[in-house]
């Protein structure tokens, strides 16, 4: 799991946050980037609500890659610092679903709902809800994701070099995996499935790095011991694989902004739409004055230590906003 958001979630709930309580910022999203923006703007004095889900993307992960200094970490154990640190700094962090977003008559800021009932007003929000890996519907694999059913080697690929790995083709991408995976174990195998056929130039590249190809669908996924064994084709053939590599459809939790007029776009890779996201500029906002977002809700492809950044970006932008905001406040009441 890449998972830059792909940490969006917790599973403890502190601090406050009632009813139509007013907050400089609230950051929708509990995982990397939000935590990672909070914990900036509340060393900036801001005052911050973090509302998480508890539903975080890479909930399947044992652990998670590619973080300097937090190689191999479990993603519980990195939301648990994070929300530690937020809380440290005078931030809050409550566990809640946030059901809708609007805006406020008098453009001074949002509104809030969340699903307990509560509201909460922000003069700007951070939206770090990351995304929902839509699976292709083949029995087992919903159930072995993140542990032997995976899509992002630099995640998982040292954990399965060497071994026996599928590719579960579902559209023009497989043949770009396939040749990927190849880099980490040298009995790469590409199930046809439901995918194109390969042109001439890929058969003839996938024949050149050793790469079998199987035709027919893949019914089911073989599993012994609690371990995968296999991909079982239609016609009863078995084919040994200890790890299957898919390409999910990538979906932006992004459906309570619609109130606001932001909805999520598609994005495409080799002519096929792989999932939604949330344009944005290079610093999180988007065409919604005062509507931030960061991590996988606005970059499917990023990764943890990505997502962290890009929350960081997006607080010191938010909190630049906002001293704009505070200094013309100043000067209109010095004004009058």
């Amino acid at each position: 799991m890449t998972g830059g958001d792909s940490v969006n979630g917790g599973n403890e709930a502190t601090g406050g946050g009632g009813a139509d309580r007013r907050h400089d910022v609230v950051v929708i999203g509990g995982g990397a980037a939000g935590l990672s923006g909070a914990v900036t703007l509340a060393r900036a004095r801001r005052s911050v609500l973090v509302i998480d889900a508890g539903h975080p993307r890479n909930a399947p992960a044992s652990h998670m890659h590619g973080y300097l200094g937090h190689d191999g970490v479990q993603p519980s154990e990195l939301l648990a610092t994070g929300r530690d640190e937020v809380t440290r700094y005078g931030g809050e962090v409550v566990q809640d679903a946030v059901v809708a977003a609007e805006r406020l008559p008098d453009s001074e800021g949002f509104r809030v709902v969340r699903k307990s009932g509560t509201a909460v007003v922000a003069r700007r929000l951070l939206v770090t809800t990351g995304l929902v890996d839509e699976l292709p519907e083949v029995p087992g694999v919903a159930e072995r994701w993140g542990r032997e059913v995976l899509h992002c080697p630099y995640c998982h690929g040292w954990e399965v070099a060497s071994r026996p790995v599928g590719v579960l083709s579902t559209g023009p991408l497989a043949v770009h995996q396939a040749l990927m995976w190849r880099q980490w174990s040298e009995d790469v195998t590409l199930f046809r499935h439901t995918g194109p056929e390969p042109t001439d130039e890929e058969y003839e590249q996938l024949a050149a790095r050793g790469i079998a190809v199987v035709d027919g669908e893949v019914v089911a996924l073989d599993v012994t011991d609690d371990r995968l064994t296999g991909a079982r084709l239609a016609g009863g053939r078995v084919v040994l694989c200890e790890a299957v590599v898919v390409q999910p459809r990538f979906t932006a939790r992004a459906d309570f902004l619609a109130d606001l007029g932001l909805v999520a776009a598609e994005m495409k890779a080799v002519d096929q739409v792989i999932g939604t996201y949330v344009a944005a500029d290079p610093v999180g906002a988007t065409e919604v004055p005062g509507v931030w977002v960061a991590g996988n809700v606005a970059d499917p492809k990023g990764k943890v230590i990505a997502a962290a950044a890009a929350g960081v970006q997006a607080a010191a932008a938010i909190n630049a906003d906002l001293i704009a905001d505070d200094v013309s406040r100043a000067v209109a009441a010095r004004r009058t």
